[in-house]
């Protein structure tokens, strides 16, 4: 059996940390459902600003929605929900059989707006309502100004990825959030089922923290980070609160793994999709990965709901002189300032194709 199907029977989704125009266009992302158990995908804008710029299969839709008026964050807006739609549409079938906790797609707010909290909000509501796709999460982070707008989105009935997490205690954080709006809506008189996955960056760890440990510990932090978190994560799911709230209907907001793909080239290149092998979570990863678990991964058992050895492990790394608490915030202040960098570039990007189309189509 395929390692990506002994994943997802495992009880673990498997979703792409990819989309591009090509890849609906051409049958790609239809295949990796078909062959690879791929059951969801996400979406950020350094993927945006990469598909854009790797060739023309969006010329035609910037240049034609130039010509409406469209320009900047809307026109990118409009543009990747045609995407995401597509997708959304290929995923329904595991949405609608797995009852609505697998099968979907995802889209960022505005960068932009990772320490504005009403702006997050408001930006949530609209991207919802715009996306026309009840599979389709926005994405908002996890940082100090997005926990309570990922309460209040949740309370509005607005599914929510929570991106940019770092640690147990970011994750715990983001949780409790979330159980709040779900509580808040039950109070209400409100439907509680309200879909929400939470994103705990991995590989990032490693990339940060390699060079002042010694060998014997490099490629080990990402791991340990994600053996704690998923402890906290066991620990909530069982604990008498979340009980109330999945006896009145309430669904599970499951830990997601990102950043999976592997960076150290010395290190297995499905280092993290073994290591990360738990029921009841995601794990998104790009096609490189996936292509490489695909082809010959293998699983070594599955996380330990007490941690493992997460705590040895991460005693020695802060013997080793890491700041694990300073690391995470600044692993997470570094994250928004990239996907800012990016966005940043990406509407640069659309413009420049913008312009560049409008004075081809008026040549002779």
């Amino acid at each position: 059996m395929k390692a990506t199907r002994q994943l997802h029977d495992l009880g673990q989704s498997l979703w792409l940390d990819n989309i591009t125009r090509t890849l609906l266009d051409d049958g790609t992302l239809a295949r990796y459902i078909a062959e690879d158990s791929i059951t969801g995908l996400t979406s950020n804008p350094s993927i945006f600003d990469a598909a854009i710029g790797g060739g023309d299969a969006y010329d035609a839709s910037i240049h034609a929605k130039a010509l409406a008026g469209l320009s900047g964050e809307t026109l990118f807006t409009e543009l990747a929900l045609e995407d995401l739609r597509r997708a959304a549409d290929l995923f329904r079938p595991a949405f609608d059989a797995s009852g609505q906790m697998d099968g979907w797609v995802s889209m960022e707010v505005s960068p932009l707006l990772a320490a504005d909290t009403a702006g997050s909000i408001a930006a949530a509501r609209h991207i919802h309502h715009q996306g026309r796709r009840d599979n389709l999460f926005v994405k908002i982070p996890g940082t100090p100004e997005g926990v309570p707008a990922i309460e209040e989105a949740i309370f509005l009935g607005i599914p929510i990825n929570v991106t940019l997490l770092f640690s147990c205690a970011q994750y715990q954080a983001v949780a409790e959030a979330y159980m709040r709006g779900i509580e808040r809506r039950l109070q209400a008189g409100l439907d509680p089922r309200v879909g929400s996955v939470a994103s705990l960056f991995v590989s990032r760890w490693d990339v940060a923290a390699n060079k002042q440990l010694p060998e014997a510990l490099h490629n080990k932090l990402g791991i340990a980070v994600g053996q704690q978190t998923y402890r906290a994560y066991r620990a909530l799911l069982a604990s008498k609160r979340w009980q109330k709230l999945a006896a009145a209907g309430a669904r599970p907001q499951r830990l997601l793994w990102a950043s999976t793909g592997t960076k150290d080239p010395s290190a297995p290149d499905t280092l993290y999709v073994s290591a990360l092998a738990a029921p009841d979570t995601i794990n998104t990863m790009p096609d490189k990965t996936l292509h490489a678990f695909a082809d010959h991964g293998q699983l070594h058992g599955v996380l330990a709901d007490d941690g493992g050895d997460a705590d040895a492990v991460l005693a020695q790394i802060a013997a080793a002189g890491v700041d694990l608490d300073a690391l995470a915030q600044k692993l997470q202040r570094d994250g928004a300032e990239a996907f800012v960098k990016s966005w940043q570039q990406l509407l640069q990007r659309i413009a420049d194709k913008a312009s560049a189309l409008d004075k081809e189509s008026e040549l002779p």
